[in-house]
């Protein structure tokens, strides 16, 4: 997904049905995955072409066919025609930086919505597109690259979960998309982590690295909300939506979802109002500490103005001064400006300027 809208010239005036490839290149061959299971037998297979796909299943057992890669659109066209999805429903998958969406086909329930993963070496998060289209025994997941984020479904698979080897396809896309809230919970918890260490930096010692650092986060707290907020409202509208492939019984998971979405949604906006009001913070103790600086250099320069004064007038070029003949008149103004010095750093303390 882009940062920010980035359309072509040429894309204006396409047709919608028109397959093409929106996205960026992130892997270079396209990895097929075909995960067939029931209560009682789980079958993987990783297939070198699309003509390898099972069409549909033969022993009731759900097929799960994840797709890693979208630049091929011969595979992408031999899939939609093997499994007969519809070319707008495939024109949707290839829309890589749409927004999130639902659609009910004929024959298929389309989503869509921005999945995020962490990468732990570079301390940085990326956020691709995914699509997931099943009906009543085929789930198809669409991913842009290869990662491991759906890892813990398979292994609940293999590990026979009843519940999960059980169920139908809705069940499984629940699983997925239950999967893809709980990265958006986890980047989350590490953005907090190192927004509310901020705080006591700001406190202890403010300084420029730490506003570069508040205003990275709210760039990628920005980026992050651009793909979510979008996927809160696809959510919303799965767990109402009315169709065969959903059983009732499953609702309830839906609904669960959505609960945990808000629960994101409110987490995000937390800390991109934590991180303004950092900014605030940084700004009201930079400021203070500019407004004790002028009072110390006022209070600093009020004491001099009589201090120059006098010693403005003694300084003049007139040969006759009635002070000049005093043996100790040095010394005496001395004194006086030692007691005016003394005179008004008390009285400042009584004002409680110092």
């Amino acid at each position: 997904m882009t940062r920010y809208l980035k359309t072509s010239k040429d894309e204006i005036g396409r047709s919608p049905q028109e397959l093409i490839f929106r996205g960026n290149k992130k892997i270079d061959e396209v990895l097929l995955r075909v995960i067939s299971f029931n209560d009682s037998e789980v079958e993987e297979n990783l297939i070198e072409s699309a003509k390898d796909l099972p069409e549909s299943s033969t022993d009731n057992s759900v097929i799960w066919i994840n797709i890693d890669g979208l630049h091929d659109l011969q595979i992408i066209q031999d899939i939609g025609e093997i499994l007969d999805l519809d070319r707008l429903l495939l024109a949707d998958v290839l829309e890589t930086n749409a927004r999130s969406k639902i659609h009910e086909y004929e024959k298929w329930i389309f989503l869509s919505l921005k999945m995020v993963q962490y990468h732990e070496k570079d301390e940085h998060f990326s956020i691709e597109n995914l699509s997931i289209i099943f009906n009543d025994n085929v789930l198809i997941s669409f991913q842009e690259k290869k990662g491991d984020v759906f890892e813990p479904v398979r292994q609940r698979i293999r590990t026979h979960k009843r519940t999960l080897r059980g169920s139908k396809t809705d069940y499984l896309a629940f699983a997925l998309l239950d999967t893809v809230i709980d990265h958006y919970l986890y980047v989350l918890s590490l953005f907090g982590e190192k927004i509310e260490s901020f705080e006591d930096v700001i406190l202890e010692k403010p300084d420029k690295k730490v506003i570069e650092q508040i205003n990275l986060f709210k760039k990628e707290l920005n980026y992050f909300r651009k793909g979510m907020k979008p996927a809160r409202e696809m959510i919303l509208a799965l767990s109402k939506i009315e169709s065969d492939f959903i059983h009732k019984k499953n609702n309830v998971h839906f609904k669960e979802l959505v609960n945990n979405m808000n629960q994101a949604s409110d987490t995000l906006d937390s800390y991109r109002e934590l991180l303004s009001d950092q900014l605030n913070i940084y700004h009201m103790i930079i400021s203070s500490k500019l407004n004790d600086i002028m009072k110390f250099l006022t209070i600093f320069s009020v004491i001099f103005i009589p201090l120059t004064f006098i010693a403005g007038i003694y300084g003049t070029n007139f040969e006759f001064l009635p002070e000049l003949k005093i043996k100790y008149g040095y010394f005496i103004m001395l004194g006086a400006m030692v007691f005016i010095t003394i005179l008004m750093l008390f009285y400042f303390k009584r004002k409680k300027w110092l």
